[in-house]
């Protein structure tokens, strides 16, 4: 677990799992995927259906949930673009959009890269996103995330072209933000 004076982001727990389905797998259409890689098929299931996959929520090392006063709201994520483990590639979804423009997902994204490169040997840790997402762009700044690449329209929303936007931050520059605290 990790926390800051109002977020925290911890493994996800049993007790979690009913409101994970209805954050994620409710809705058919819910407002956050406008966000979240849209360009990205989305499939709502029922409950029972959820109940059937819920257990591996639980064994998930690679995926925890943002909690703001004891109200799940959101998940961080990471996964390895190579079979070296070499290129990590992380993830947030705040699924509420009360909780958005609120520097939740800023200070959810910080502890998240925090604990990852506090816990695996990784040279760098990065996201990608698309050009439509300037939120997305500028919480990755925050965090001490550059522009490492853009690979231009090829991400469609809405039947409008956008970039894929690679975005990441060095050990050596984490921990160079890290002692300027």
């Amino acid at each position: 677990m990790r926390q800051d004076q109002e977020v925290v982001i911890r493994p996800i727990e049993e007790q979690d799992l009913s409101r994970l389905w209805e954050l994620i797998y409710r809705e058919a259409t819910p407002e956050w995927k406008q966000w979240d890689a849209p360009y990205f098929e989305h499939k709502a299931m029922s409950y029972e259906e959820f109940q059937q996959i819920e257990r591996s929520f639980i064994q998930k090392e690679d995926m925890w949930v943002i909690e703001v006063n004891g109200t799940v709201y959101g998940t961080v994520s990471y996964y390895f673009e190579d079979a070296g483990r070499e290129w990590l590639e992380i993830g947030i979804i705040l699924h509420q959009p009360d909780r958005w423009n609120r520097g939740v997902g800023t200070r959810a994204l910080r502890l998240w890269s925090e604990h990852l490169f506090e816990t695996l040997p990784v040279v760098r840790v990065g996201l990608t996103t698309w050009s439509g997402n300037e939120r997305m762009m500028r919480v990755a700044e925050k965090v001490g995330m550059q522009l490492e690449g853009r690979i231009r329209q090829v991400r469609v929303v809405n039947g409008k072209r956008y970039d894929s936007i690679r975005m990441g931050m060095l050990r050596e520059e984490w921990n160079e933000k890290t002692l300027r605290i």
